[in-house]
């Protein structure tokens, strides 16, 4: 078995730290450009999202470095992600690619005893003791906590540095040591090197810059490349910004969601806007922007795949929260025809639009 996961943020050094602890064979995805989507799009429904044709294009590069399985994480709720292995499996067999994927999915969908099944299956291709190999998984959660942890104080102090642009440097270098780096141990040395050296960085807290929340289906919000970098372009307009989904936050949820105890605060605050579960992470969008506006956030920021129904549910839904909360809300629809101009043409002028209303009520 040579294993390979898809292209999703910070959750591929996580991946690769633990096959590398736990001498498992793997290819590891690379960063997802232009050309990468080109070849998903070839060989993906011309209808389906743009994560979809992301993930496809990877795969077939992965496949043809050697990879044969393909390690890949079920849905939650209605949303066609749900099929998209499917999908992905029949395609790739098309191609005449001789794969297997490994889909794990919630217990309440497969049986706990079919889930431990495919766990087993990856189990099986380390050489280690089972203790070994739950170390091993230890070390690559405190990766990704890390991780994600540096990516979120990151793009909260930017809008507060003392020297414009010295987070967003810090931050590339960071993820480029971390991902040149293959023993475990040297990437959370990295890691922790990065971290203390964000939170050294010079700021001033005089400084008010427009804090804007991002909310939106999970996979543009984790994958910098279907968002267009939207995190780095904020950093560059000096603006602070926070999102709630990350690897790590998604983890704990699908951990505590048996019991009902995840993103507790997230689905009362959504409850009053939607009751009901429309899937994907819809209620998480509609809850952290209504968290954001009681913290004081000066906006949201909206992102999602053409086509992708939950989020579609919250669009129709944030005019509403924007009407009775006062909390200005912009929708940035991606696909591979979205053009980077207009986008930041669109983000600079919602930029502007709250900065206009910070001095109105300043006039005021």
């Amino acid at each position: 078995m040579i294993i390979t996961v898809p292209r999703m943020g910070n959750i591929c050094l996580a991946a690769k730290a633990f096959f590398e602890a736990a001498h498992i064979p793997y290819v590891m995805p690379e960063k997802i450009n232009k050309q990468t989507l080109q070849k998903g799009i070839a060989v993906s429904p011309d209808e389906i999202c743009l994560p979809f044709k992301i993930l496809m294009g990877s795969y077939t590069d992965c496949i043809k470095k050697g990879a044969d399985t393909i390690l890949i994480t079920g849905s939650c709720g209605p949303c066609r992600f749900g099929e998209y292995c499917e999908l992905q499996m029949k395609l790739l067999k098309k191609l005449g690619t001789n794969t297997e994927t490994i889909v794990l999915d919630a217990p309440r969908e497969i049986g706990k005893q079919e889930l431990f099944r495919r766990i087993g299956m990856i189990s099986k291709a380390s050489p280690l003791s089972a203790k070994q190999k739950l170390l091993a998984f230890r070390q690559a959660l405190h990766i990704l906590s890390l991780t994600d942890q540096i990516d979120e104080e990151a793009y909260m102090l930017a809008g507060y540095e003392a020297n414009l642009g010295e987070c967003k440097k810090l931050l590339i270098a960071c993820h480029e040591q971390a991902e040149n780096a293959r023993k475990p141990d040297e990437i959370q040395t990295i890691l922790m090197h990065y971290l203390k050296k964000i939170n050294n960085i010079k700021t001033d807290m005089n400084k008010k810059p427009l804090r804007i929340a991002l909310i939106g289906e999970i996979y543009s919000m984790v994958e910098p490349f279907a968002n267009l970098f939207i995190e780095e372009k904020l950093m560059d307009y000096g603006v602070s910004s926070s999102r709630l989904i990350t690897p790590s936050w998604w983890l704990k949820d699908l951990i505590a969601k048996p019991l009902k105890l995840n993103s507790m605060a997230i689905r009362r605050a959504a409850h009053d806007y939607l009751p009901y579960n429309a899937g994907g992470h819809a209620k998480e969008s509609i809850g952290h922007a209504l968290l954001c506006q009681r913290k004081k956030f000066d906006g949201a920021i909206q992102i999602f795949p053409l086509g992708c129904m939950p989020e579609i549910v919250v669009k129709s839904i944030l005019p509403v929260i924007q009407q009775e909360n006062d909390f200005p809300v912009l929708t940035l629809v991606v696909d591979e025809m979205a053009g980077e101009a207009g986008y930041i043409t669109r983000i600079e002028a919602f930029l502007d639009m709250l900065e206009a209303r910070r001095r109105k009520g300043a006039i005021a």
